[in-house]
């Protein structure tokens, strides 16, 4: 065993030297080191992988046959650490087919013994040049990705931005709508509150629970179009008046159908007065043919009608609300989402 050492370069490339003839280590280490390499040297396998496990180096030249571990195991070895080492494999002309393989497992290049040591030098040179493109699309890479990570990272922040925007907005909306009925106020918020709720005891993803919080905030949006002698009318309504406010889920639905970002919304909008048994408006509907978010927002939508004050009557006491609803299971509401409801006691806010 030996180590030959070269002045540092700028680069300070270390290349380990293979082979199992000590005039033949020398003979390359000392050109090689004229070149401005650092040069270490190991007399078989064994040893390299020694100095390898070691050492960071840039390249190997090694030869094949020699005694306890040959070039091919040791670059087998190699690879299997470090894939993309630069390998130049050195044989005598009868073990070209050893070459070869060497070649198929990874080698950059072989070179025949005799070996001219320019020869040498120039396979290295290109063994070299190329471990530095390699690197330096390999960096180019890792910057691109770097790039998108932060491209990405401020799009999201900027998506959630819009989106905080735009909650805001439709709580605003909320507001509005809830204003102009004195006894409903909150009445939005409260039904998206129970809604989400329902959605997570479902198992509804985040995008989901989302969708259903600005449906759930703008399923009254429509009553902006309704007459407020109809909305705050103390007593009961007429059939003219009945039929007047069923026309706010279509009025809401056309009211966002023109915004991109509340398309997805429109069915919650739309249907959340349709009825399980198909007798609800506006296209009487029915079962599985309502959207599932339409069916979750109506059943916080009635208890919170019943459960607030009304100038023709007051607040309906918690027992008979539930009675009510449980009377309308498959009627007027989804069994399986009102037992949600129900059993997780969502109505307890």
């Amino acid at each position: 065993m030996e180590t030959i050492g070269g002045g540092s370069t700028i680069r300070e490339v270390r290349i380990l030297i293979v082979d199992d003839e000590e005039l033949v280590r020398e003979v390359f280490a000392k050109r090689l080191q004229r070149e401005g390499y650092i040069c270490t040297t190991a007399q078989n396998g064994n040893e390299a992988l020694h100095y390898f496990y070691n050492n960071p180096f840039s390249l190997i030249i090694s030869d094949i046959k020699m005694p306890e571990m040959n070039g091919i195991e040791l670059l087998r070895r190699v690879k299997a650490i470090v894939p993309k080492m630069k390998v130049i494999m050195v044989t005598a002309f009868p073990e070209i087919d050893l070459a070869v393989s060497a070649m198929r497992m990874g080698a950059y290049d072989f070179i025949i013994k005799p070996a001219d040591l320019d020869l040498i030098v120039m396979s290295v040179q290109k063994a070299l040049e190329s471990k530095r493109l390699e690197e330096e699309i390999d960096a180019y890479h890792n910057r691109l990705e770097e790039m998108v990570e932060e491209r990405t990272a401020k799009l999201q922040h900027a998506y959630r931005i819009l989106k905080r925007s735009y909650l805001d907005s439709v709580k605003v909306l909320a507001e509005a709508i809830d204003a102009k009925d004195p006894y409903t106020r909150g009445h939005s918020d409260r039904v998206k509150r129970m809604s989400l709720d329902i959605a997570k005891a479902m198992g509804f993803s985040e995008s989901q629970q989302e969708t259903i919080e600005y449906g759930a905030l703008l399923h009254d949006i429509g009553k902006i179009g309704i007459k407020d002698v109809v909305l705050q009318k103390p007593g009961p309504l007429d059939a003219e008046e009945h039929q007047y406010i069923r026309e706010h889920p279509v009025i809401g639905a056309k009211i966002v159908e023109g915004v991109k970002f509340f398309q997805d919304k429109i069915p919650m909008i739309r249907h959340h007065h349709e009825h399980y048994d198909g007798s609800g408006y506006p296209d009487g509907l029915a079962g599985e043919a309502i959207p599932l978010e339409a069916r979750i927002i109506s059943i916080p939508d009635a208890f919170d009608a019943m459960t607030s004050a009304r100038p023709h009557r007051g607040i309906l006491p918690l027992q008979d609300v539930i009675e009510e609803l449980r009377k309308f299971s498959g009627k007027q509401f989804d069994p399986n989402v009102l037992e949600v409801f129900l059993r997780e006691k969502i109505y307890i806010l």
